[in-house]
């Protein structure tokens, strides 16, 4: 495949994943956060990834602002476009991997659509169709309560025909055992999307082999570093950067069953902590105006401020204050409160949480970045390319080792 290697991610830390698995292929990668201006300055590159924050809004949004970003890197000689979505296939019967796989499909006209969302380096994998987390199906795990995109059926096909009239086929893990030429009959056999199982970083890396030539493939980060191998780039292997200093916050609004066990750990450490509570300050100014003044009080290094919660108790703010108004206060307040730390002299943000992430980003008015060290697997600090913006970690709420937020903002 000649040209750019495109991608669109459906959140901000997913497209810090795939970028990251991108650069450790030896790509020279380029990642900026939203659909950037036509006359963006891009410096040189092998892949550009575009980060939106599609993936629980209404369908029909989704597929016009992936549509944008489709058009933007296409004019920037993007020969392949990967379509990133969550490695748990966070999504309803509704969409939104459907849709905008839908939307981008008509665009693009391939064949068929190789797709995985398949991760080991992350627990995941797929297997007879069905997806694992760990060694545990994905609707027994803890996304069964996730609070937006509750995942109660495990099996991806099903999980796919709910939100799409195209078809979609299954290729299972005895066809991959069989080799490579034997992959790629299976899916040259089929039309519309191909979800195929994958165990290991080698099967993985057979599929990037046989994806290499398709206009448009979709999965998680592993299937993204696939492709990247099969590109077999002539730039060499990109080293890390030393990760960043200075005073740092952690900002934490993801309700994942690790992010919990990260925000005890940080407890447990002695970490000073303020919880945000928009069921008793339901005013986004104010619930930054007391953070931000709460912050000026400490003389710890290495703060928490955190909207997490268990599901039972975020069940109970949502019932009073309404999903889209809790949710909207809370981007709001945490917005507020990354730019008065930054007015504070904070020097490094890490956030929890995709829409955390997002109200980040998007408060800093941070446009794109370079890829730094990574944190944990697949947490690279972004460093902005924009003046006077801190490093930013910007986590996905089931990623990292418990003890990522506090190592990660330590001094």
């Amino acid at each position: 495949m000649t040209g750019v290697l495109g991608a669109i991610a459906d959140d901000f830390t997913g497209a810090t994943d795939v970028a990251v698995a991108f650069r450790r292929g030896g790509l020279r990668t380029v990642l900026f956060f939203g659909v950037p201006s036509e006359g963006k300055v891009i410096p040189p590159h092998d892949a550009i990834v575009i980060a939106l924050k599609s993936r629980v809004i209404p369908a029909a949004e989704a597929v016009s602002t992936s549509l944008r970003a489709l058009h933007w890197l296409r004019n920037r000689n993007a020969g392949q476009i990967y379509f990133k979505y969550c490695s748990t296939f966070d999504s309803t019967p509704q969409g939104n991997i459907g849709p905008v796989l839908d939307a981008l499909s008509q665009a693009l006209s391939p064949a068929n659509v190789l797709m995985t969302p398949s991760s080991p380096e992350h627990g995941r994998t797929q297997y007879q169709g069905h997806l694992f987390v760990g060694d545990t199906l994905l609707a027994e795990s803890p996304m069964r309560d996730h609070p937006t995109t509750p995942m109660t059926d495990s099996h991806l096909p099903r999980l796919l025909r709910a939100q799409t009239t195209t078809p979609v086929a299954l290729v299972t893990h005895d066809i991959l055992r069989r080799g490579e030429t034997a992959v790629r009959d299976a899916i040259d056999g089929e039309s519309g999307y191909v979800l195929v199982d994958a165990l290991t970083e080698e099967d993985l890396r057979l599929l990037g082999r046989v994806a290499a030539a398709s206009p448009l493939v979709a999965g998680a980060a592993g299937l993204a570093a696939g492709l990247a191998s099969a590109r077999a780039s002539t730039t060499p292997p990109l080293t890390g950067t030393a990760p960043p200093t200075g005073p740092a916050v952690v900002l934490s609004g993801s309700c994942s069953a690790r992010t919990l066990e990260q925000v005890a750990v940080m407890k447990r450490l002695g970490r000073p902590a303020h919880r945000l509570d928009p069921v008793a300050t339901p005013d986004p100014e104010a619930l930054a105006a007391g953070a931000l003044a709460w912050y000026e009080s400490l003389s710890e290094s290495g703060p928490l401020v955190y909207s997490t919660s268990s599901p039972a108790a975020l069940r109970r703010t949502q019932q009073e204050l309404g999903v889209t108004r809790a949710a909207a206060i809370l981007e709001k307040a945490t917005g507020l409160i990354a730019v008065g730390l930054v007015e504070r002299g904070v020097r490094r943000l890490v956030a929890a949480g995709g829409e955390t992430s997002g109200a980040v980003v998007t408060a800093l008015e941070v446009h794109g970045g370079v890829i730094g060290a990574e944190a944990a697997p697949g947490v690279p600090w972004i460093h902005p390319v924009e003046d006077h913006r801190p490093a930013l970690l910007l986590k996905s709420g089931n990623f990292g080792d418990p003890d990522l937020l506090a190592k990660a903002s330590s001094s």
